[in-house]
């Protein structure tokens, strides 16, 4: 599965670190649904908050564990900017996490990993996690955004969101990386707005528009645009029109490394 350049990722989140956290609903809600399912023994010692963006879940984490060292890396200096408190801030990849290995006893994840090759960035957490540590990750499944493709269909041939991961493949490739799977959790947020307009400018703040493969690179029509909205107007609800993601929460343990 393709995955946008790391240049275009990193540019729509830089433009998007100042509006971020006013845009972030969803997002601190998963954070804080991550956070509850973690058990507070053992207590680890050093956490990679890895794709951090401007730092919610250190807030969470150093609530839980005050004496842990935190690590926020994020792709985008902009986001790393804005977190706040005593931290260490690295930009860095998740793909290429610029860690000594064995060197974490926490790697949480909270809607990164979507962005990123799968299996490159968790056999990366494993790389780096000690043989006690633990994975705690959500990102995003293949019904996320659904209404706005509903709304996009017939309108043209851009794709208008990612294509993102089944908890399947996810479970697959995280076993594969040597990890052993402890809970797996599909569960949908769904959030609502009056009109397309604040729908998908809300998007564009929390930095997650245009980045699915062959995206428009020129201004919709006036008359797409119409015809875009009165799809979504089909689905309104008495709350708003709705948007959808779906997230996959996984929690898992490194699988023992067999004896030579």
């Amino acid at each position: 599965m393709s995955r946008p350049p790391k240049a275009r990722i990193r540019q729509s989140f830089e433009r998007a670190a100042p509006t971020y956290d006013a845009a972030a609903i969803v997002q601190r809600r998963i954070c804080q649904h991550l956070a509850a399912a973690l058990p507070a023994t053992p207590a680890p010692a050093r956490i990679l908050d890895a794709g951090s963006g401007t730092g919610y879940a250190r807030g969470l984490l150093h609530g839980r564990w005050p004496d842990a060292e935190i690590l926020a890396l994020d792709l985008s200096t902009a986001m790393l900017r804005r977190v706040d408190g005593d931290c260490r801030r690295l930009a860095g990849d998740l793909e290429q996490l610029p860690l000594a290995g064995a060197s974490i006893d926490l790697y949480w994840s909270s809607l990164a990993l979507q962005w990123c090759d799968l299996a490159a960035a968790l056999g990366e957490a494993r790389r780096t996690i000690r043989g006690s540590g633990r994975l705690a990750l959500a990102t995003l499944g293949p019904h996320t955004f659904h209404e706005l493709r509903h709304a996009f269909a017939g309108v043209d041939e851009h794709r208008h969101t990612l294509a993102f991961h089944s908890a399947e493949t996810i479970r697959a490739t995280s076993n594969a990386a040597g990890w052993s799977t402890v809970d797996l959790e599909i569960r949908p947020e769904t959030l609502h707005y009056p009109d397309l307009r604040s729908l998908l400018r809300a998007v564009k703040a929390a930095g997650a528009n245009q980045l699915g493969d062959g995206r428009r690179s020129g201004l919709m029509s006036r008359a797409a645009l119409a015809r875009v909205e009165a799809a979504y107007e089909t689905l309104r609800t008495p709350a708003g029109l709705p948007l959808t993601y779906q997230i996959i929460y996984l929690h898992a343990q490194p699988c023992p490394t067999p004896a030579s």
